[in-house]
Formats: structure tokens, C-alpha cells, sequence
């Protein structure tokens, strides 16, 4: 396995908290997908989990090595969990077309988060074996 790109982020669960509050359904629809919305909403904390899901993404736009650039959508990128409670990466468009193009075959994934903080941190993969078949963001697994 060769790791082919790392990125963390950290920010804090009050300035999402802000943007959820202050420009609400766009902010959520324009950066998380339904999925990730239901899922974050279901839970005690849901900024802390917004917060993560955010950081997660910006993790995995640094270990791609691209920015926000090349028409990278915030939605092109999903976190799931797996039956384990995992994060998982899911991404479809511009960001699973770079991820190709790098030769990716997955992107790992670990979340932290207290009240004040969310961190994420990602590293892109290679082994041989190309990135599972595309499917949309909001689709079941």
C-alpha cells in the first residue's frame, strides 16, 4: 500500500455552529450532503458532528492536494459510517474524477470532537485496486 497524500484540519464547533444559524438550509444543502444532514441531525451534538464532517472534508481535499479548485463541490465528498461506526469516504464528480486520476483506491479516515473542536484527518491509498463503482452521495449503501 502507498500512501499517496495526508491531510488533517481542525476547526471550531462554534464558527459552524454560527454559519448553521445564520444561513441555515442553504449552509447545510450547500456543504453537506441529505445523508450526512440526516445523520448529523440525529444525534445529542449535532454541531460537534457538523463541525467533524466539515473538517473531515477539508482533510480530504489537502491529502488530494487540490483546494478547493478544479470544481471541486463541498457535496462531491460524503462521510458515512460504516456498521462498525467508521468514517467512510464516498465521493462522486470532480473529486472522485481526481481521486482517479491519482490512482486512489481509498481515502482513510479518523474524526475527533469535544464541544469546542472538531478534527479530521485523511490519507489517500493506493494498493492495486481502483476506487469501488461511483454511486450518488445520497443514495443508500
Amino acid at each position: 500500500m502507498d500512501i499517496i497524500g495526508i491531510g488533517t484540519d481542525i476547526v471550531e464547533c462554534l464558527r459552524i455552529g454560527r454559519m448553521i444559524e445564520e444561513h441555515g438550509e442553504y449552509f447545510l444543502n450547500r456543504v453537506y450532503t441529505e445523508r450526512e444532514i440526516r445523520y448529523c441531525q440525529a444525534r445529542k451534538h449535532a454541531t460537534e458532528h457538523f463541525a467533524g464532517r466539515w473538517a473531515a472534508k477539508e482533510a480530504i481535499m489537502k491529502c488530494l492536494g487540490t483546494g478547493w479548485r478544479r470544481g471541486i463541490a463541498w457535496t462531491d465528498m460524503e462521510v458515512r459510517n460504516d456498521f462498525s461506526g467508521q468514517p467512510r469516504v464516498h465521493m462522486c464528480g470532480a473529486a472522485r474524477d481526481q481521486a482517479e486520476s491519482m490512482h486512489i483506491s481509498d481515502i482513510l479516515l479518523t474524526i475527533s470532537h469535544c464541544r469546542a473542536y472538531a478534527t479530521a484527518y485523511a490519507i489517500a491509498v493506493r494498493n492495486g485496486t481502483p476506487l469501488p463503482p461511483a454511486d450518488k452521495p445520497d443514495s443508500e449503501p
